[in-house]
């Protein structure tokens, strides 16, 4: 509904709390009259009504063929491009070259994903205050920047298309495991939405790597998506998924697509950091039993992403590949060295308690666990890893 609303009056303020607005009025107004025969026709009237009386309230010039055309638009409407798709327009109105990256990737994550602030501010490590302040100066840039709402050109997608992967990987993120304690600790909204989207891309880029990459690592990590939490509501680890309940379909199709580019690379096509990613999901999703993992080939190409890049989230991951290979006590030296970067994070102290209770350390083990649960905020995984802190002697 965003979306449309954006198209139809070009100013992001004025569709989301037209939205919001819509969606309160129904909250108030559908236990007495009853929910109507077509719900969404019905708040999409609304909300396009409440965006037209915002108008006229801040607009007070008389100017009344303007609200005319408003609402009778007769206007032929401009070339939708190769797909015509609201959110996907959407996207590459946030993404504009002329936002920074950052302020991209927060902005189509408030307006596409729909995420709040307080998610949003976790999934950068940064406050609440200057999430909101960010997303704010992004929305007044494109307002005065004429910023316009549609698809790029054939010629213009490829520089486009990098800050728009990005943003769709954390809104998968945020789906596969969400951060916020009031949420379902996994949203298959979020996934499957960012799935069809980059699908769209796909049918946009056929043969971007970046993006057939990114493509398969969503179908990989969503296949396995009804065995990562138990009937209880607790996250389920890699090692104690049941792999017989991991799709079968979608792990055949990111195995295919991993393959195409490792012919790619073969041809002397460099993978970029999405399909070294895929291709890190499809050893773990070839492998029977978690004890059959390739984790020597888990490392290397680790190795090989970390020279694309070297951030600490990155080598939090590598080092458990090396706990497989070399032990937990070389893992545990790896990770210690990243506390100042990631001392924030809860999977940092959610993998050093791992480790150290593996070494028989339960007494530190128990203190890492503690700082974890503090810091997570999805149910699942706090039931997990109080678990895990529980059963230390």
């Amino acid at each position: 509904m965003v979306a449309a609303l954006t198209r139809h009056f070009g100013d992001l303020d004025i569709a989301e709390e037209a939205a919001a607005e819509a969606f309160a009025t129904a909250v108030e107004r559908w236990p007495a009259d009853g929910v109507p025969p077509n719900p969404g026709a019905w708040l999409t009237t609304t909300a396009n009504r409440k965006a037209i009386d915002r108008i006229r309230r801040e607009n007070k010039r008389d100017d009344k063929h303007k609200e005319a055309q408003m609402v009778y638009d007769d206007d032929p409407p401009e070339p939708l491009g190769a797909i015509d798709d609201d959110r996907l327009r959407l996207i590459f109105t946030c993404c504009h070259p002329a936002l920074a990256m950052e302020a991209r990737l927060a902005l189509t994550l408030r307006m596409v994903g729909g995420l709040t602030v307080p998610e949003i501010a976790r999934a950068f490590l940064v406050a609440e205050s200057a999430m909101g302040q960010r997303i704010t100066r992004a929305k007044a840039k494109i307002k005065a920047a004429g910023i316009p709402y549609r698809v790029p050109s054939a010629e213009d997608l490829p520089a486009r298309v990098s800050g728009v992967l990005a943003v769709l990987f954390l809104v998968f993120n945020e789906g596969y495991l969400a951060t916020g304690p009031d949420t379902d600790p996994v949203r298959h909204d979020l996934t499957a939405e960012a799935i069809r989207l980059t699908r769209l891309i796909r049918a946009l880029l056929p043969s971007d790597g970046e993006v057939a990459g990114l493509l398969a690592l969503m179908l990989l990590i969503e296949a396995r998506r009804a065995a990562r939490v138990s009937a209880s509501g607790e996250l389920v680890a890699l090692d104690e998924q049941d792999r017989g309940a991991w799709d079968a379909a979608l792990i055949a199709e990111g195995h295919r697509l991993v393959r195409e580019r490792l012919a790619a690379a073969a041809a002397g096509v460099a993978p970029g950091r999405y399909q070294i990613l895929a291709a890190i999901n499809a050893v773990h999703t070839s492998a029977r039993d978690m004890r059959d993992t390739d984790w020597s080939q888990v490392l290397a190409l680790y190795d090989q992403l970390v020279c694309l890049d070297p951030s600490p989230v990155i080598a939090l991951n590598r080092a458990i590949a090396v706990a497989e290979l070399d032990g937990p006590e070389v893992a545990l030296a790896a990770i210690d060295r990243l506390e100042c970067r990631l001392a924030g994070y809860h999977a940092y102290h959610a993998t050093r308690a791992d480790l150290l209770r593996r070494l028989g350390r339960s007494q530190e083990s128990r203190a890492a666990y503690d700082k974890a649960i503090g810091l997570a905020g999805n149910t699942a995984e706090t039931a997990y890893l109080t678990r895990r802190r529980d059963q230390l002697r």
